[in-house]
């Protein structure tokens, strides 16, 4: 059931601006005293009015000015750095006009057309060399260029410059020199700390535009680990938010970032960010996304069958019991995780049942979950029960045989076996509902509205199709268990609804 598994996966959600942290030009190349920072004679706005107004001459000739400025005023800061090493005023001043330039290369993101003609030029080593400047704001000023030059609301409409720039900044090993500097900013300097974040902001818009980065940075970078040791912290803020994000982003289609990760002990570290919350609520809209992702991290990485393994012997499958019967926010993501590890997983199944899970799992199969305002969307409860059907096929089958088994189908004949009318409920009102949406797919067709085989059948999945094989087969365990008592039940629900065995069949045929 791993594609069931695979549904539920949050797409790259689109930040708010109120959410990323402040970002100020260095306020360290010399201060006047008021709120313009003073750099060789022009204050910080009015240095962006004049970058501003370049914008509407930016075309090759303009491009080819600013790379000549920029080149004269690194070759100067080297010269100086190199000649006066111990002497700070002596190369001062070409820093900060070093400064001023990596400011007026921002324009360029007024024009990404021109991109290929700035890689033509030679200028991106130079350009990313700067991120192992000795001055860190220097560094921050490349950080913060590379993020204009590669932002997703510049690259729209601009793919083959956007792809042209991007391959040259992996080529110059830009994700090498991002982590790297990344290591050395610190998060107690604010303009460090928004660099931090504008350096994640930039890897993850080199993803959108080349989603092979999401593999390369992990292979060539330390950024793994980085990223696990700031979702270890326990205090919350917008980096560690966005550092979430971006693990979720670099596990969601990469099985090898999936096993990478679990190799570096990744499972117990995202179990221990998860643990924080088994018994207290966000705080916040932005922490509470945060803790999605970190759910989303956790059901990522269970998806190769190592890590199902890791998940297990880290008592996974307890805290996310745990979880559940504190019935805070994290209730649904907690089924959501189970779902994943028990899928084509036993050894998940049985510690589920060994754990005392099945009173709490079966609880949620009975509608019995806490209410909030978030919870009585009816998105919300549908996602919800899908899960659990789910996770109850993986049970039956991930355990079949023995007095585990017993213990499973010893549920269904619980107080007068509702358990097996609450399942009948659903599969009524899930087969309803790929009725209806095969009566209107049919009616497309008459309207000349045509759809081939695999296109309709996936319609039908997302319409309910798939939980509605999942709790034919449910059905399908309690038949063949030969327990007379639910057999009967069974029949009897089905004449009720003038159903048949064979219409159980027919549906676990579109299955097979």
């Amino acid at each position: 059931m791993e594609s069931a598994s695979s549904r539920g996966q949050n797409p790259k959600r689109k930040r708010e601006a109120s959410s990323l942290p402040p970002s100020h030009p260095p306020p360290d190349f010399f201060d006047n005293g008021n709120d313009d920072h003073y750099v060789g004679g022009i204050t910080g706005t009015k240095a962006v009015e004049k970058s501003q107004s370049a914008v509407e001459a930016l075309d090759l000739r303009t491009l080819k000015k600013l790379v000549l400025s920029f080149e004269r005023r690194y070759k100067e800061n080297i010269e100086a750095r190199l000649k006066y090493p111990d002497q700070p005023d002596r190369f001062s001043d070409s820093e900060v006009e070093l400064h001023l330039e990596l400011e007026k290369l921002r324009v360029l993101a007024g024009g990404p057309e021109l991109y290929p003609d700035l890689v033509n030029l030679n200028t991106i080593p130079s350009i990313l060399g700067l991120l192992t400047h000795d001055n860190t704001d220097i560094a921050v000023d490349v950080v913060q260029l590379l993020q204009d030059l590669t932002d997703e609301d510049v690259l729209e409409d601009n793919d083959e410059p956007a792809r042209v720039l991007v391959d040259a900044l992996v080529e110059n090993n830009v994700l090498e020199l991002l982590v790297q500097n990344l290591q050395r900013l610190s998060e107690t300097d604010a303009d460090e700390m928004a660099a931090i974040y504008t350096t994640l902001a930039t890897i993850e818009n080199m993803i959108e535009v080349k989603p092979a980065v999401a593999e390369l940075v992990c292979e060539r970078t330390k950024l793994l680990r980085w990223l696990l040791g700031k979702i270890k912290v326990r205090e919350f803020d917008s980096n560690k938010q966005y550092a979430s994000e971006i693990l979720a982003i670099l596990l969601q289609n990469s099985t090898a970032n999936q096993k990478k990760l679990g190799q570096m002990n990744g499972v117990d570290m995202v179990l221990q960010a998860v643990a924080m919350y088994k018994s207290k609520d966000p705080k916040s809209s932005d922490e509470e996304e945060m803790v999605e992702n970190l759910f989303d991290c956790l059901c990522c990485l269970l998806m190769p069958l190592e890590n199902k393994e890791r998940f297990v012997n880290a008592e996974g499958v307890e805290l996310m019991i745990i979880i559940m019967k504190q019935k805070k926010s994290a209730y649904s993501s907690a089924i959501r995780a189970l779902d994943f590890a028990m899928t084509k997983y036993p050894p998940a199944c049985e510690r589920f049942v060994d754990v005392l899970g099945l009173k709490t799992a079966f609880s949620a199969f009975m509608g019995k979950i806490p209410m909030s305002k978030k919870n009585k969307k009816e998105s919300y409860q549908e996602e919800l029960e899908e899960r659990i059907v789910s996770l109850m096929a993986s049970l039956f089958g991930g355990i079949l045989r023995g007095t585990r088994r017993e213990r499973l189908l010893s549920k269904f004949v619980e107080n007068e076996c509702e358990k097996i009318d609450r399942l009948m409920e659903l599969y009524i009102r899930y087969s309803d509902r790929v009725k209806s949406e095969t009566k209107r797919m049919e009616q497309l067709e008459v309207d000349d509205i045509e759809m081939d085989d695999e296109e309709i059948y996936n319609r039908k999945l997302g319409f309910g199709l798939y939980t509605l094989q999942l709790i034919a087969i449910i059905l399908g365990h309690l038949w063949c268990s030969e327990h007379q008592g639910m057999r009967a039940r069974i029949e009897l629900l089905l004449k009720q609804h003038k159903l048949s065995k064979k219409d159980v069949k027919d549906v676990l045929q579109v299955c097979a």
